[in-house]
C-alpha cells in the first residue's frame, strides 16, 4: 500500500517493549514547554556582558538573532506540522540528506543537552549553596540531578507539570520586569526620573563600539535562543501535535519580541550600557533602580527556576532524542523500551548517567576535562540549524507543487528566506573562526562532528534508500487517508517511518 496508514504510523512509534511513547502532554504543556525553551538562564546572566560589548547596539544584535530563530523555527515547523517526530530535525535529515546525516546531527545534538546537564546543575548548585553553604556544592548539583531525573523517568506528564510551572515563574518574572520597566521609562514610577533616550544616544552614542561590535554581539546572543525547538520534539507526545507544532512556531515570534528584545530594551535604556552594575547582572541593577529591596535574591531565584527548567527539558529532550536513535537502529536497542507509563526509561537513565559524569568532571577538573568537553558542544547549535535549513530546502523541493499547497504550515518566500537563513548560519560559523574568543568552540566542535558524520557514513556506506524522494507524502499527517492514496508514489511509506 503506498500510503501511511493511521494504524502504520501508531505502530511506527511503538518502542523495544511494545508500548507507547504517552500521550498525556496538553496544549498547556507544550505552549510553556516552547515559551520555556526560548527563556533561558543566559538572558538573565549572560547578557551583560553582551550589552557590556555593543553597547545599546546589541538591541540589533538580538533582534537579527531573534529573526534568525524565526526563520530557523518556521522550516522546522513546515516539516513538524506535515510529519511530527519525537526525533523531529533528526528524522528530516534522514529524509533529505540519507541515513548518515540523522545519525549524526541526532548524537550531536543529544550531545550537547547532556553536556548542558553538567553546566546547569553546576550554576543551580552555586544558588543553593549560597543559601545553605554548610551542604558542600556538589551534593546540592546531585540533588538536583536526582530531582529532575526522578521527574522524567516517572512520567512525561510530571515532566510537562514540572516544566509548566518552571516557565509559569519566568514567564510572570519577565512581564512584571516589563510592565515596571515601561511605567519607569514614563516617568510614572515614584522616585525614578525618565531618563528619556540619554542612555541610548549618550555615553558614545547607540554604536559605541561600532557595527563590527554589534556584528560579534550577534555571536554572543544567537546561543541563548536555542531550544525553541524542543516544542517540536516534544509534540510528538501531544494530542494532537500537529495543532500544537503550529501553535509553537507561530507564537516564536512575539516571545522573542517580548520576553528578550523587550527586556533588554528596557534594561539599556533605563541604566548607562557602561555601567558596572549592568556588566555583572542587568536585570538586578534594573530591580535596583524600582526600589525593590533583595533585588539579588529574587534574580536568584528566577536564574535558579531558569536552570532547574533547563535541567528539565534538556534531560527530556536528549533521552528522546536518544530514544528516537535507537528506534531506528543508531543507538542501542534497549535505549528504545518504553515503560508502562510510556516513558523511554533506559533512554532517560543513560542521558543521566554521562550527566552525573560531566558534573563530576566539572568538579574535579573544571579548566581541562570539562572545558574540553564543553568546547566540543559550542557550535552545534549553528549545525542543527543549518540541517534544518538544509533539509528544509530539500524535502519541500522534492514535492509537487500540489503538495506543497497542502501544507498547513508553510515557510515564507520559499526558497529565498530559506536560502538567507543557509548564509547567515555559514556566516556565523565564519564569525567563530575569525574571532579568537570562539575559534576553539567552532574547532573542537568540527572535529567532534567530523567523528560523527565518519561513523554515519561507514555505517551506511552504500545505503542509498534514505535517499528516495519524499515528495507529496510529507503532507500525510494533514490529509485524509484517501488523499494519502492519490498523493504518495510507491514506496513512499517505506521512508515516512
Amino acid at each position: 500500500m503506498a500510503n501511511e496508514t493511521d494504524t502504520d504510523r501508531t505502530a511506527a512509534k511503538k518502542g523495544g517493549g511494545g508500548q507507547q511513547l504517552s500521550k498525556s502532554l496538553k496544549p498547556r504543556h507544550l505552549s510553556m514547554i516552547a515559551i520555556a525553551g526560548v527563556i533561558g538562564a543566559g538572558l538573565f546572566v549572560g547578557s551583560g556582558a553582551a550589552i557590556q560589548q555593543a553597547g545599546p547596539g546589541i538591541l540589533v544584535a538580538y533582534s537579527a538573532a531573534g529573526l534568525l530563530v524565526i526563520l530557523v523555527m518556521r522550516m522546522l515547523g513546515e516539516m513538524a506540522a506535515a510529519h511530527p517526530e519525537t526525533g523531529s530535525f533528526s528524522t528530516y535529515a534522514d529524509k533529505a540528506l540519507g541515513r548518515w546525516a540523522g545519525l549524526s546531527i541526532g548524537w550531536l545534538y543529544a550531545w550537547f543537552w547532556i553536556i548542558v546537564l553538567g553546566i546547569e546543575a553546576t550554576a543551580g548548585a552555586a544558588i543553593v549553596h549560597r543559601w545553605v553553604p554548610e551542604v558542600d556544592q556538589w551534593v546540592w548539583a546531585l540533588l538536583l540531578m536526582v530531582l529532575l531525573t526522578g521527574t522524567n523517568v516517572a512520567s512525561v506528564k510530571m515532566f510537562g507539570e514540572f516544566e509548566f510551572w518552571f516557565a509559569s515563574i519566568k514567564v510572570a518574572a519577565i512581564a512584571v520586569f516589563l510592565l515596571l520597566g515601561v511605567v519607569a521609562i514614563l516617568g510614572l514610577m515614584p522616585g525614578v526620573a525618565a531618563p528619556g533616550l540619554s542612555n541610548l544616544t549618550g555615553n558614545g552614542g547607540f554604536f559605541p563600539s561600532g557595527s563590527g561590535a554589534v556584528l560579534g554581539g550577534v555571536l554572543v546572543v544567537v546561543f541563548s535562543f536555542f531550544g525553541a525547538e524542543i516544542a517540536t520534539i516534544a509534540a510528538g507526545e501531544s494530542e494532537n501535535p500537529v495543532d500544537a507544532v503550529k501553535k509553537a512556531v507561530k507564537s516564536t515570534v512575539w516571545r522573542i519580541l517580548v520576553f528578550y528584545i523587550g527586556s533588554i530594551a528596557v534594561v539599556v535604556t533605563l541604566l548607562p550600557w557602561n555601567s558596572a552594575s549592568v556588566a555583572k547582572s542587568p536585570y538586578v541593577a534594573v530591580i535596583e533602580l524600582y526600589g525593590i529591596p533583595g533585588a539579588g535574591t529574587i534574580m536568584d531565584i528566577i536564574v535558579l527556576t531558569s536552570v532547574l527548567s533547563c535541567l528539565n527539558s534538556g534531560l527530556y529532550t536528549a533521552s528522546r532524542m536518544l530514544f528516537s536513535l535507537s528506534e531506528r537502529g543508531d543507538a542501542p536497542p534497549a535505549w528504545s523500551k518504553i515503560s508502562v507509563r510510556g516513558v523511554p526509561r533506559a533512554a532517560v537513565l543513560s542521558s543521566t548517567v554521562v550527566g552525573f559524569i560531566t558534573v563530576g568532571l566539572n568538579y574535579i577538573a573544571p579548566d581541562t576535562v570539562f572545558l574540553l568537553l564543553v568546547n566540543t558542544s559550542g557550535a552545534i547549535a549553528l549545525l542543527v540549524w543549518l540541517v534544518i535549513a538544509v533539509s528544509q530546502l530539500i524535502l519541500r523541493r522534492r514535492m509537487g507543487t500540489d503538495a506543497a499547497s497542502r501544507l498547513s504550515l508553510k515557510m515564507w518566500a520559499f526558497p529565498y528566506l530559506t536560502w538567507l537563513a543557509i548564509g547567515a548560519i555559514v556566516a556565523l560559523l565564519a564569525g567563530m573562526a575569525i574571532l579568537e574568543r570562539t575559534r576553539m568552540e567552532l574547532l573542537m566542535s568540527l572535529l567532534l562532528a567530523g567523528v560523527v558524520v565518519g561513523i554515519g557514513l561507514w555505517k551506511y556506506r552504500g545505503d542509498r534508500s534514505a535517499a528516495h524522494p519524499v515528495a507529496d507524502a510529507s503532507v500525510s499527517a494533514e490529509v485524509k487517508n484517501d488523499e494519502a492514496e492519490t498523493l504518495a508514489p510507491s514506496g513512499t511509506a517505506a521512508v515516512l517511518k
